[in-house]
């Protein structure tokens, strides 16, 4: 999309990795894994054009950047005070009329009008292959109404100017004018299960394996470690399915009454019970080899199964954390037997 830049506004559909300036990580992961034919919950993204008319708004006032630019790593108590201060004046400022009529108009057209929404923050330094951002901003599930979707929207905004995020930028010297938010405004999955899949093991490293860790409910549970997962580790090839510890879940993560989300315990018996059976198992792994065939690298996936049983991901990021080892890793000498050593490079036996 050419005017990408210039739009407050822009579908999954239109959009992919290569417009993260625009729509940030998460923004450009969705929009990659729609136009993949991925399943995912259909929805929009509020551009950092957006953002950005509604910070020049702000800075018609008082500075936003110059403060947080200004600011020393080290001291947190001013970055305790300049966050309360953005925080507040981000969440109070009102959306300039391009903006909220663009975002208005494309909710009614995601829905009736009403749809429940989950509210996604998606900086534009999210997700990347060198650095993972998760968790730095904020996300909002089950917004049930324009006004309050409004809300949250400019609460993400605000999420940029959180303690954490701030200290995470002046730590690594992150230049403030090249930090950006978009948002993701995204239908609600009414999840039966959820949980994430990562296509590398995340304890060995292991890239011959998919392990699946997940729960009854939202997602959010297992993200933020609420309940203790079921997990599965299966062959990436094969199939086989060579782990299968359940756990005791103890709760869920629900729907609450007029939006938002509540915990609620569960029965004896499903505590313990798999929150998936071993087709929707043998579905996931072959998402997530067609996702890790994608992107040509190991994704952590973030997926949902629905009441009615439909599977849909919610999100797809590099794997870092072993990626990073690897780069670091150092090159072994070669060998005495030079075509031995190329055969062990190239996947030989030695």
């Amino acid at each position: 999309m050419p005017d990408l830049i210039d739009r407050p506004v822009a579908w999954f559909a239109d959009i992919g990795l290569a417009d993260r300036p625009a729509v940030g990580g998460k923004g450009g992961s969705l929009g990659e894994l729609t136009q993949a034919g991925i399943p995912v919950p259909p929805g929009f993204v509020v551009t950092t054009h957006g953002f950005e008319l509604f910070l020049e708004a702000m800075e018609h006032h008082r500075p936003v950047r110059g403060l947080v630019a200004d600011l020393a790593p080290d001291d947190l108590d001013t970055i305790r005070s300049v966050s309360q201060e953005l925080r507040h004046r981000v969440e109070q400022e009102p959306l300039p009329a391009t903006v909220r009529k663009a975002v208005e108009e494309a909710y009614a057209r995601l829905g009736s009008g009403d749809e429940a929404v989950a509210v996604r923050s998606s900086a534009t330094t999210e997700d990347a292959d060198d650095a993972s951002f998760a968790g730095l901003q904020d996300t909002f599930l089950w917004v049930m109404n324009t006004e309050e979707m409004f809300a949250r929207l400019r609460e993400c905004w605000g999420s940029l100017y959180s303690v954490e995020s701030i200290a995470y930028r002046r730590k690594h010297s992150l230049p403030e004018d090249n930090v950006a938010m978009a948002v993701v405004v995204q239908q609600m999955v009414d999840a039966r299960s959820a949980g994430v899949m990562f296509t590398r093991s995340p304890t060995s490293g292991d890239k011959s394996v998919i392990t699946i860790e997940g729960a009854w409910g939202l997602g959010s549970s297992v993200v933020s470690g609420e309940v203790t997962p079921d997990r599965w580790v299966i062959g990436k090839i094969t199939g086989d399915i060579a782990t299968r510890d359940i756990s005791d879940k103890h709760a869920m993560q629900i729907q609450a009454e007029g939006g938002g989300i509540r915990e609620v315990e569960l029965e004896a018996k499903q505590r313990t019970t798999p929150c998936l059976n071993d087709e929707e198992l043998l579905a996931l792994r072959d998402i997530g080899r067609r996702v890790e065939r994608h992107y040509g690298k190991p994704q952590d996936i973030e997926w949902a199964i629905s009441q009615s049983g439909q599977i849909l991901l919610l999100q797809s990021r590099p794997e870092t954390v072993w990626a990073m080892r690897d780069a670091t890793k150092p090159v072994k000498p070669p060998e005495s037997n030079p075509l031995k050593h190329v055969m062990t490079i190239f996947g030989g036996t030695q």
